[in-house]
């Protein structure tokens, strides 16, 4: 098992615009997809204005498989196109993480 870490950090005073069309429109394509959804959590201390996403997959060929169909769905291209004209996200970072010999499932 591999896990995707996915960093978004927004302008200020759009998280919350941001999470309520992600969660309506985003979350229902990317679960349809990618299956296996760890979380979505929101800074409470720290680097304010910042969402972490994790996704698991079986191994890299398996995400790259996942997305590939999520990226031809016509509902995720309506869906990001309207993300980015939001013009909310300042930066993004994606981690791969692979589990050490002690975690959970290995």
């Amino acid at each position: 098992m591999i896990l995707e870490h996915r960093t978004y950090t927004f302008k200020p005073g759009t998280v919350d615009l941001w999470m309520r069309k992600y969660e309506a429109e985003g979350l229902p394509v990317q679960k349809k997809h990618l299956n296996r959804f760890v979380g979505l959590y929101v800074s409470e201390l720290g680097h304010l204005h910042t969402t972490v996403l994790m996704w698991a997959y079986d191994s890299l060929a398996d995400r790259e498989q996942r997305r590939a169909a999520m990226y031809a769905d016509p509902d995720w291209k309506k869906f990001i196109s309207e993300v980015w004209a939001l013009n909310a996200i300042e930066k993004q970072d994606v981690m791969i993480m692979n589990p050490s010999p002690c975690s959970p499932g290995v």
